[in-house]
């Protein structure tokens, strides 16, 4: 696919807004318009046609804008007698090209975006040629101040890519042209800027939401106040990494290495990530910050046998002050790393919260995935965590696994209902290039299915008192659907609010990990990377922790 551009730098945004419809095409960007009678094609059809979306009356309501149609500016959309550039020709499989109503080939994918001053009005005009199928939408802005979302400019050229791709694709985006990991952010500062039901109509008619998700990111951010009021100028949290897993499931992407492969990094690597626990502490000391949660993630942290994970909270509960910590979560992810044994260990550290996360109860999509355990393990190593005294256990599902159906997933959800974990987490399945599983034809064959079962998901919980109490959203994801956190009253992850809603610093330990400096308010975020792969970070410890030392934790 290529996008052409004319008078904007908005690329990011562009290729964002084209993997809500295409998430695994093959995009490259020319500011060289195709040679000659595209172009005048182009003009003539914006000139005398105006927005396609305007004339089928399926535009949004704009603020502060005029929606008149390319027409309205003078001179039409795009203008260009440039010859066809080097993006073009040296990608034969986007076929040669050609302008709307030719015979062009099937395989043609082109988007022209336009961003053009006319007197004291800007003109915004998208034209998609996808698959012999052409659509178009344009109109004119007036000058206004832009919203704290994302910048003006991008906001309005990304409406007309989405109705243009709505149009052509027939699949109209939930999220409209909000590409971001964290929606409910953005509705929680329109929220108190605004009121709830200002905030929820700019979702609706500036970003065009659905009314429906819409909603669910005002309830997010509604059942998150309280969790906001315990937010202090001074609070942190700490997050530890454990990029280690038995085996490596295969719609994973996030960096972990088998227990296999790897093991004999582990005793080195716990050496110093209780050194970097340390000297964190210390930093945490003198910035005069204050422990709010602490987190152990992965990977699979209970790939660790329990005197590595006892060496682990040793080395915490030397560190910091752990009686002032609210929340205290470990994932025990794959039930097949459970034992008894680990979760005394970790109760006994002061672990407040565990996960353990069957993903499906059905054995077939288990085994599709590659996890060797039982739906009936995942059930019995959650009754045992209950036995050894943990009053607030997670769950997680993901909808879209290969091999799932609606009625296994229902099933999944109906199940996890029954057990009354105090967190049900459910996820979309994200089609990232460094999982296994990721195809075009896994695309085409899940995604409808992955729409009805988040629906159903979200109708069951609501129903049975599970509260929406954080959610993020990945690129790529099937549907261009959301993650959603529920709770039981008064239970939701305080560490997955502020961690996801950037409202105060969190600070990474491990590899792969990520430290977040957030000031207060979280207006502005600073990130210190420490280095991804185990054997990095061996080999470099110092250097990463000398970032960590230079900063100060502190913006």
């Amino acid at each position: 696919m290529i996008i052409y551009t004319q008078g904007h730098s908005y690329l990011y945004e562009c290729e964002k807004i084209c993997r809500i419809f295409f998430p695994l095409e093959k995009i490259i960007f020319s500011d060289t318009l195709p040679d000659g009678s595209a172009a005048t094609e182009i003009d003539s059809s914006a000139t005398e046609k105006g927005s396609s979306a305007t004339e089928n009356g399926n535009c949004a309501t704009e603020t502060g804008s005029t929606e008149r149609g390319a027409s309205s500016c003078p001179g039409g959309a795009l203008h260009s007698s440039a010859h066809e550039g080097d993006g073009v020709s040296s990608h034969p499989e986007n076929g040669s090209p050609a302008g709307a109503g030719s015979s062009e080939s099937p395989s043609v994918r082109r988007i022209f975006t336009a961003e053009r001053q006319n007197g004291d009005e800007t003109e915004y005009f998208c034209r998609a040629e996808i698959d012999g199928k052409t659509a178009e939408n344009g109109f004119c802005v007036p000058p206004h101040s832009p919203d704290k979302g994302i910048p003006d400019g991008e906001k309005q050229l990304a409406k007309a890519m989405v109705r243009v791709l709505s149009e052509i694709t027939g699949t109209v985006p939930p999220w409209g042209i909000l590409t971001g990991v964290r929606p409910s952010k953005l509705m929680r500062r329109l929220a108190e800027k605004t009121g709830d039901e200002n905030a929820r109509s700019l979702f609706v008619n500036e970003y065009l939401v659905s009314p429906e998700k819409a909603s669910l990111a005002l309830s997010v951010a509604s059942v998150q106040k309280r969790a906001v009021s315990l937010n202090t100028p001074d609070s942190f949290s700490l997050y530890i990494s454990v990029p280690f897993c038995p085996t490596r499931c295969s719609y994973c992407s996030f960096v972990s290495h088998s227990i296999a492969s790897a093991k004999k990094l582990i005793p080195e690597y716990i050496r110093l990530l209780c050194r970097e626990i340390e000297m964190c502490a210390e930093m945490a000391k003198d910035s005069g910050l204050h422990l709010e949660t602490v987190y152990i993630g992965g990977g699979t942290p209970t790939s660790f046998t329990a005197e590595e994970l006892k060496t682990v909270t040793d080395a915490l509960t030397r560190s910091f002050d752990m009686r002032s910590v609210r929340e205290f979560t470990v994932e025990a992810g794959r039930p097949d790393t459970v034992d008894r044994e680990k979760l005394v260990v970790l109760k006994n550290a002061g672990v407040t919260r565990v996960s353990i996360n069957p993903q499906t109860f059905s054995d077939e999509v288990l085994k599709n995935i590659g996890r060797p355990h039982t739906g009936n393990d995942a059930v019995e190593k959650y009754l045992l965590a209950r036995e050894v005294g943990f009053d607030s256990i997670n769950m997680d599902f993901i909808a879209g696994l290969p091999g799932d159906t609606y009625e296994s997933f229902k099933a999944s959800i109906e199940k996890a209902v029954e057990l009354s974990p105090d967190n049900i987490t459910v996820h979309t399945l994200a089609l990232k290039r460094s999982a296994n599983i990721v195809t075009e034809h896994e695309t085409e064959n899940v995604c409808r299915d992955t729409v009805r079962m988040t629906d159903f998901s979200q109708q069951l919980l609501t129903k049975e008192g599970f509260l929406p109490y954080y959610m993020y959203r990945q690129s790529k994801s099937i549907g261009n659907l959301e993650n959603i956190g529920w709770c039981k009253p008064d239970k939701e992850c305080l560490y997955n609010i502020y961690m996801m809603e950037e409202l105060h610093s969190v600070v990474a330990c491990g590899g792969g990990a990520v430290t977040k400096l957030v000031t207060p308010g979280g207006e502005r975020v600073e990130r210190i990377y420490n280095f991804k792969y185990p054997y990095e970070y061996i080999n470099r410890f110092d250097e990463q922790i000398g970032r960590k030392q230079k900063s100060g934790l502190r913006i």
